[in-house]
């Protein structure tokens, strides 16, 4: 059995590490909607090292000393906006995504009511992702270069109330 990776909040020494992974998790989505310039493959060093700085929640995931995913959240009045989730292509289907999803859920759930985010409506393995941690499809739009995303949210449950 192997052990599951160490998830951690990122710090710019990640940011070279989470650009390379990012952009290795995101060629076959840029091949499958034959769009090489998705935002995550546009990205530069500069825009993750700003993210980092910002207040942002930037999870990383490291299998012994390698960097094998990250996972974003920005938190604007009572929703986490959930992005760029990537895992190493040769890491993929071992439940890291699971993971890096579930940790940044726990870092933002005392924050927000509602988690949001999205992906091409065309991609099976993200649309299982969403839909098996507990994310329901509320929409669709088309990206800036006419790519249909599927819109996901996933509303925190709130205990009921004991004071009444």
């Amino acid at each position: 059995m192997t052990t599951p990776p160490l998830i951690a909040p990122a710090t710019p020494a990640d940011a070279g590490e989470i650009l390379t992974v990012q952009r290795a998790a995101y060629v076959t989505e840029a091949q499958h909607y034959a769009d090489p310039l998705l935002p995550p493959l546009t990205e530069t060093l500069e825009e993750i090292l700003a993210a980092l700085a910002a207040e942002e929640t930037v999870l990383v995931a490291r299998s012994g000393h390698r960097l094998v995913g990250s996972v974003r959240a920005r938190v604007a009045d009572d929703t986490a906006h959930v992005g760029r989730l990537s895992v190493a292509p040769d890491q993929q289907g071992r439940g890291i995504g699971t993971l890096l999803l579930g940790a940044v859920e726990a870092a933002c759930a005392d924050r927000v009511s509602r988690f949001a985010l999205f992906t091409g409506a065309a991609s099976e393995g993200n649309l299982r992702l969403y839909r098996r941690n507990g994310y329901e499809i509320v929409g669709h739009r088309p990206d800036a270069n006419g790519i249909t995303l599927a819109v996901f949210e996933k509303r925190l449950v709130t205990p009921a109330r004991t004071d009444a």
